[in-house]
């Protein structure tokens, strides 16, 4: 038995499966004042609702954000950094470019380093570009350093010099004396966090490891703290940004992994749809409370990267390639001087949540907006569990949108919900087809709580051609929890031409990197027969900045890895990403990349047989909804009661405790087996 428990911005959602694969899930309130509570709450509900023990529990998986959230808000911990003299302001420097998002606004600043040039201190010591020690550690430099670190009351240092991750032996040294002078410290090196080159981003992940490190160590202390309390001895992993789990105590050292946490789940879960179903190209969409997550499925895996970030704060480790955008259903609508209406990114979160909560908000959201136009049922919103109030939505988009715009309400709501629209749908493009996909070959697979009711009108505007909406989408990240392997990820640098290695060279390198991975796989208590490792290599051609990753396979027990086949992958994967490729260049072997995997048992939705029902056998009542031509009078179903082979036609609504489902004119919802909802579309998107 594995229960996922996945906190958002809104919502903590919580899903158990158990020895036999049946699922059991439940929503509670996110505790933003105390997240350690909500988790609390959600696991003694879904063991009430499933009638289990935690005896019975196999582990907890947890998807946070609490890592994020010290980052956007500026509350990590206060750090140091040791640096090699001369470099202290590679912070500073980066890479002398303005924000992204204000590339032509010559007045804006980047946002401070997470730490102050103050508390950057260089040390005598150099290695130069071929891993040879040119100057040796001058300790005594090293120790003046920590005294004036320690002096001013840092919580963890980060320690990243020059070319470390070709000879670690200057830091390895560095974080032997710190344990010596402060044992309590927590010590983050370049060359165990990051050991890569590259050195802004590099020493930006390590620094973000020693900002975070405390923060998370705290919370996870005190949530596991609490679990034994209540509940005794629990086995608790946490989710990765690389969408793998890993033990709690290792991801207490590692939480610069933990970004992006509980997203990543939703990328597995889409993975995890997409092959049942026979999909191997999907994009996963998440609406939640307060962003839109998505995700691109190539060949039924999550497309990763080892180039993310926070805001402006790169992270140059292993993560699914996400794209997070401030649409959610509490983005808060708002007219601008000039009379131009904006949705997000800004959110009333849960607290004090949309104005139709009646907790206090007062601001237009999208789910004001749904709720105005009918697409929203007041008295089963979460299943009943919480009421909304129809005339405080309206007040708050009547004040805030309607009358400064001099439009109707229901225009008014109509326009929030097209702008938010057309927000995700910049969104998913920016994932998909500016990196050389056709949307048309993918299937767009819908979940969380709010992404129903606005799904079906992006594939249309996408030219999608079917829209997955899976069992327990209101909450589907955290089915994604569940499903998750245990991963580790190891990088080897290498920075050789191909024709400066040979093949048995590469192989050798993986089989290093294998043997660590299968050690830490089996301190994890991964039997040998449920581990698999994966391996890729970062390469580019000879001159290129920037590198692209290319799977490489394992040689079976009868075949053999040919250096021709990788860089033949190599040279599709470019022209795939650039439209372009030159096979007569020399490519270059950057970085080789080894992901070790611990293989849970495989858990399947259960099938069932087919039992189509009438439409009206599921039809809850009729209700004026606002479409884009006007009022209409529209059907409502009930999801639980449409079996297997069952269709409905839009316009109309389908509801369920923890979603609502629109579809507009001209689609057609119908269930699998799986008791997957299937959107196609009246005339094929071309």
């Amino acid at each position: 038995m594995r229960i996922g428990i996945d906190v958002g911005g809104t919502f903590t959602d919580v899903v158990l499966v158990d020895k036999t694969g049946k699922f059991y899930y439940t929503k509670t309130t996110t505790t933003h004042e105390d997240l350690a509570q909500g988790v609390l709450n959600g696991l003694e509900e879904i063991l009430g609702i499933s009638g289990r023990s935690v005896k019975e529990l196999r582990y907890l998986i947890h998807g946070t954000t609490i890592g994020t959230n010290a980052i956007i808000e500026g509350k990590g911990a206060k750090a140091g950094l040791i640096t090699t003299r001369g470099f202290e302001d590679v912070l500073e420097i980066r890479r002398v470019a303005r924000p992204k998002e204000a590339a032509y606004d010559f007045e804006v600043d980047n946002p401070p380093p997470m730490i102050p040039r103050y508390l950057r201190k260089g040390v005598i010591e150099r290695v130069n570009s071929k891993g040879q020690v040119t100057i040796p550690l001058d300790e005594d430099s090293v120790r003046k350093a920590l005294a004036f670190l320690q002096q001013e009351g840092v919580q963890a240092i980060a320690v990243s010099l020059l070319f470390s991750f070709l000879n670690p032996s200057h830091e390895r040294r560095i974080g032997e004396i710190c344990k010596d002078m402060f044992p309590d410290m927590p010590v983050s090196l370049s060359s165990e966090i990051c050991p890569e080159f590259r050195e802004y981003e590099r020493t930006c992940t390590t620094v973000m490891n020693a900002y975070l490190g405390p923060v998370v160590h705290e919370y996870l202390d005190n949530l596991m703290n609490r679990l034994r309390e209540e509940y005794g001895d629990v086995k608790l992993h946490i989710m990765q940004s690389s969408a793998g789990s890993m033990p709690v105590d290792m991801a207490k050292n590692y939480p610069a992994q933990l970004i992006n946490s509980g997203p990543a789940g939703g990328a597995t879960a889409t993975a995890f749809i997409a092959r049942l179903v026979g999909r191997q190209q999907a994009v996963g969409v998440d609406m939640g409370g307060t962003t839109f997550d998505i995700s691109l499925i190539d060949q039924g895996m999550p497309r990763t990267t080892t180039w993310g970030g926070v805001g402006e704060y790169p992270i140059k480790l292993p993560m699914v390639d996400m794209k997070t955008i401030g649409a959610g259903g509490g983005s808060i609508a708002r007219v601008d001087a000039l009379g131009v209406l904006h949705v997000g990114p800004e959110s009333a979160g849960s607290e004090p949540g949309p104005a139709c909560y009646n907790n206090g908000g007062e601001l237009p959201t999208v789910t004001d907006a749904n709720l105005v136009l009918g697409r929203l049922n007041a008295d089963y919103f979460v299943g009943g569990k919480y009421k909304l109030y129809p005339e405080k939505a309206r007040q708050a988009v009547k004040k805030h949108v309607a009358g400064p715009m001099g439009v109707s309400i229901e225009e008014a709501a109509l326009g929030i919900i097209r702008i938010v629209n057309a927000n995700m749908v910049k969104g998913i493009s920016a994932v998909s087809v500016e990196k050389g996909y056709d949307l048309r070959e993918f299937s767009l697979v819908s979940f969380g709580g709010a992404c129903g009711l606005h799904v079906a009108e992006m594939a249309i505007e996408l030219q999608m051609p079917v829209v997955i909406c899976p069992p327990m989408c209101g909450l589907f990240s955290a089915v994604g929890l569940v499903v998750a392997d245990v991963e580790h990820d190891y990088v080897k640098m290498l920075r050789k031409r191909q024709d400066q290695i040979e093949i048995q060279d590469l192989i050798a390198h993986f089989q290093r990197l294998e043997k660590t991975g299968g050690e830490q796989l089996k301190n994890d208590n991964v039997h040998a027969k449920d581990m698999d490792f994966l391996r890729s290599a970062d390469m580019c051609y000879e001159g290129q900045s920037w590198e692209l990753n290319v799977p490489i396979a394992r040689p079976s027990a009868s075949g053999s890895l040919k250096m021709e086949e990788i860089l033949a992958d190599f040279h599709k994967a470019h022209h795939q990403a650039y439209s372009y490729s030159n096979p007569g260049e020399k490519a270059i072997f950057v970085s080789l990349r080894l992901r070790a995997i611990g293989r849970n048992p495989i858990v399947e939705f259960p099938r069932y047989p087919l039992v189509p029902v009438p439409p009206s056998t599921a039809s809850k009542e009729e209700r004026t909804v606002w479409l884009e031509n006007g009022p209409a009078r529209i059907p409502i179903y009930e999801r639980g009661r449409l079996g297997v082979g069952s269709a409905v036609n839009g316009p109309c609504l389908i509801e369920e405790d923890i979603t609502t489902i629109f579809l507009p004119k001209g689609c057609l919802g119908s269930i699998d087996e799986l008791k997957n909802m299937h959107i196609t579309f009246e005339t094929a998107n071309p």
